[in-house]
């Protein structure tokens, strides 16, 4: 008896591996998997500029780095006792003007190098819906509690996404040739803007990637979901696990939004199958072990059995950096 559908995956041609170096931006889904990254001590990065949530605000981060124009002071304003950039998360806002254009352009050069350096690009999208102020007609990637009466609220039209994720790809590929970049969209629901809202945001983006990808659309037979689209560009199917594959209100948190901690792991799992290299799974296997050794906490720290357990950990630790270099324990 099968009580669950399954999404088929296709193992990928390019797989990650301890060589290689990912770079995560888009929507809070990007956290979550780069955690995962940062965990495995796989080389990687997550959303310099904070979390963002829609195609025009990964654009707008992307195309900056790219062409390493540098913020000034006209390019935040203050509110609320603190300093802020529409083009970031509110994570970066800073009481202090000058720290913050400090952390943008340090934002933008790190961006930059890791877009030159990444052999791996994932790009999370989160919804479709955005806010463009209505004075300076510009979208912004996060309102920062401005008052709502000086933006106006947009659905993007499956066109308009379609030229952002070009756009994107075409900025990336001005410094990086080879990189892979994986298209996703975020399981989170954008339930503020409403149910229906919410699923005819997320079908505007899967049907973007489409476009973009040159693929027909799912449902066609013999078409995985994991697919690329032969240019170094692919989509990992995220939401579609969200809700076909973990289809009950036990795999999200209490807000009945968020994935939770299981949702995560299991979709972090089925993108290890698809994603990482098979010969990379011993050695997650062994920083497992390690980041479970750090996390235990004695009941006895000076007994010779944790003292033992210690030198162990340390000779493990030893072993791993001495292959991996860029591998950092935080004892």
């Amino acid at each position: 008896m099968k009580l669950q559908t399954h999404i088929p995956l296709n193992k990928a041609e390019k797989p990650i591996d301890y060589d290689s170096s990912i770079l995560l931006l888009g929507s809070c889904f990007s956290n979550n998997i780069g955690q995962k990254f940062g965990y495995f001590q796989f080389r990687s990065a997550h959303n310099p500029f904070g979390i963002l949530f829609h195609p025009k605000a990964i654009e707008n981060l992307i195309a900056k780095s790219i062409a390493q124009k540098e913020y000034s002071e006209d390019d935040i304003f203050f509110l609320n006792e603190q300093w802020h950039c529409y083009d970031v998360h509110s994570d970066l806002s800073d009481a202090s003007k000058d720290r913050l254009v400090q952390k943008l352009n340090k934002g933008l050069t790190g961006a930059y190098q890791q877009i030159k350096e990444s052999t791996h690009v994932i790009v999370t999208l989160g919804t479709s819906w955005v806010y463009r102020r209505t004075d300076a007609g510009r979208i912004v990637a996060n309102c920062h509690k401005v008052p709502q009466k000086e933006f106006e609220k947009l659905l993007l039209s499956i066109d308009d996404i379609s030229k952002s994720l070009r756009n994107i790809i075409d900025s990336i590929r001005v410094v990086n040739q080879k990189a892979l970049i994986i298209f996703t969209v975020s399981p989170v629901r954008h339930l503020k803007d409403g149910f229906t809202e919410n699923q005819l945001s997320k079908s505007r983006l899967i049907s973007a990637i489409h476009d973009i990808l040159g693929v027909p659309p799912l449902g066609v037979k013999g078409l995985s979901p994991s697919f690329g689209g032969g240019r170094g560009e692919a989509y990992f199917p995220s939401y579609e696990i969200m809700m076909d594959e973990l289809r009950d209100y036990r795999f999200y948190e209490s807000d009945m939004v968020h994935p939770n901690q299981v949702a995560i792991d299991y979709i972090w799992e089925r993108f290890r199958q698809s994603w990482i290299s098979e010969k990379a799974y011993p050695v997650m296997e062994q920083v497992d072990a390690v980041q479970k050794g750090l996390a235990h906490r004695p009941f006895n720290a000076d007994s010779l059995r944790h003292k033992e357990f210690r030198k162990s950990l340390e000779g493990k630790i030893t072993y791993l950096k001495e292959r991996y270099p860029h591998m950092i324990f935080y004892q």
